[in-house]
């Protein structure tokens, strides 16, 4: 079984705050995923401390609709993917 449940057809069609709560899923996961990255590099010494200090000081900018699109067509197509997989797994799987 899967992790994912499965959205049926008809609630595929999102409406504002859907979408606003999908984008801020994507928005954490993304953030998470480039911690974990930033931790690794810095455990590696891959990033200098005038690097660290630069992007200390940098203001972290605002999110603009054209984030928004593309945090949905990342999320579009993480669901084509993770629908995807769910077939292969149903195919492959004895019946």
């Amino acid at each position: 079984m899967s992790d994912n449940p499965k959205i049926p057809r008809e609630t595929t069609t999102f409406d504002s705050r859907d979408r606003l709560i999908l984008a801020l899923y994507a928005e954490l996961k993304a953030e998470r995923e480039t911690r974990q990255l930033l931790e690794a590099a810095i455990r590696d010494g891959d990033v200098s401390r005038e690097v660290l200090s630069a992007m200390a000081a940098d203001p972290i900018p605002v999110v603009t609709s054209d984030d928004i699109a593309t945090i949905e067509t990342m999320l579009d197509r993480d669901r084509r993917l993770t629908e995807l997989a769910s077939k292969t797994l149903e195919e492959q799987s004895p019946r």
